[in-house]
């Protein structure tokens, strides 16, 4: 731990036999910032992307005007309407080369917007997606460049699209057009990556072994910080710490029942809670203490694999996902697959308020996060890219407005969205994939 009388560096961390603990931006660690350092002044920038499969029922996704301030929101979008005013919702985006429309591609294409090498083999190709793009950039300086987390483990995923490897379909990440990445999502695995030492799986599982708890193991450098910080600065502390723990706890019951469990659920990893839905907000409240103590600032999330034969018995939905995705226009089933839509983007939601929740400079976490919901494809009964289903959260420090739908009188490439959000960044490009231009009607 360094301190000094004038300051404390932003790169502080807790450290204690193989765990440590980086804080959030604290008032003590304003003087001694840098240009690649957050201050109150010039928040660093975070990008979260989050997917979900095999679109939605866009009859019950399309606001019906251009303000999401004014009337109601329509069923599937219904989860927002606590943060209404800090998200915006786009219709009227595409993925050209995500055709000529496949689960793998919708996948692949997401983030990249460049077209999957037709293969099965292992001369797969695609393009360096743009959440690697802006790792390079804002997550240079951080502990982790990008974090890439799933619902789903690859070695339990059913079958792929035939004439496509099956990396396009498990992998939303690209660090180059030859170099899938594959993403975690066991919460514990995630922990110990946020919070552990590092060193080998191995290595980190010994240490894990030797202390209770992360707090247990940091607690000495925990007393020497709190003597030199001022009373708010403790109170952001605490409660960071607090967050931290009750994740933990959450993960220790999740074992703890894994354990007593009399055989493996075959499709979740041991340790996995068995709701999907407190799964999710593990993997959610991960993302937020990852950025909030500046450990990663660009974070990938798979909410569910493209051809996903999960079910959702939480809410009532006992039918697996993508046949009820082929809906064949029989409302029943389309029903049912609105269900798992508002479902899904009812996770995200919390994840938007949490985050405006969390001071942070002179805003909030969400203030200085830019977040990204949305399929690859459109109308999943047909395997179209068009119309895509795609919600864009915060950014209000880097000049993102929100509580409003933008309609785009001509169909607009997902190229253009990730484009504006690098630039949101301060990534600077002049062209990402296939885009024509900026989505200039984001800003404010």
């Amino acid at each position: 731990m360094f301190v000094t009388k004038k300051s404390l560096s932003r790169r502080t961390a807790l450290r204690g036999i193989g765990a440590c603990l980086s804080l959030p931006l604290l008032d003590a660690m304003v003087p001694a910032a840098t240009a690649a350092a957050a201050t109150p002044a010039a928040p660093v920038r975070r990008l979260g992307f989050t997917f979900i499969p095999m679109g939605c029922d866009l009859s019950r996704w399309r606001p019906r005007g251009r303000s999401l301030l004014e009337g109601g929101l329509p069923p599937i979008l219904e989860a927002l309407g606590g943060v209404r005013d800090k998200v915006s919702v786009l219709s009227g985006m595409e993925l050209r080369n995500a055709y000529p429309g496949t689960h793998a591609t919708s996948n692949s294409a997401f983030l990249s917007a460049a077209r999957a090498k037709h293969t099965e083999s292992a001369d797969y190709f695609l393009g360096t997606t743009v959440d690697q793009i802006a790792a390079r950039e804002i997550g240079r300086d951080a502990q982790l460049p990008s974090l890439e987390l799933a619902m789903d483990q690859m070695e339990l995923v059913g079958q792929c699209d035939n004439g496509y490897n099956c990396v396009y379909q498990n992998c939303l990440s690209w660090s180059s057009p030859t170099t899938p990445l594959p993403a975690e999502a066991h919460p514990r695995l995630v922990f110990e990556r946020v919070f552990g030492r590092g060193g080998t799986p191995e290595q980190r599982r010994a240490a894990l072994g030797r202390r209770a708890s992360l707090l247990d193991a940091v607690r000495d450098d925990m007393a020497k910080l709190r003597r030199e910080l001022g009373a708010a600065d403790r109170g952001k502390v605490d409660s960071y710490l607090q967050s931290v723990r009750e994740v933990e706890r959450r993960i220790e019951r999740a074992e703890s029942a894994a354990a007593d469990a009399p055989q493996p659920d075959i499709d979740r990893p041991a340790g996995v809670p068995a709701s999907y839905a407190e799964h999710a907000r593990l993997m959610f409240e991960l993302q937020r203490l990852a950025m909030r103590g500046d450990v990663t600032r660009v974070v990938t999330f798979q909410l569910a694999r493209e051809t996903s034969n999960r079910t959702y018995p939480e809410i009532g939905v006992d039918e697996p996902h993508h046949p009820l995705s082929h809906h064949g226009n029989n409302p029943a089933k389309i029903e049912r697959m609105a269900k798992i839509n508002r479902f899904h983007l009812s996770l995200f939601a919390e994840h938007v308020a949490a985050l405006a929740e969390i001071e942070e400079g002179e805003g909030s976490l969400l203030d200085n996060t830019l977040l990204l919901y949305g399929s690859g494809m459109g109308d999943p009964n047909v395997h179209d890219h068009t119309d895509l289903p795609v919600v864009v959260a915060g950014g209000a420090a880097a000049g993102v407005g929100g509580g409003r739908h933008l309609q785009f009188a001509e169909v607009k490439p997902l190229a253009n969205l990730h484009l504006t959000l690098l630039d949101k960044a301060g990534v600077r490009m002049e062209r990402f994939a296939d885009s024509d231009g900026l989505v200039e009607e984001l800003s404010i």
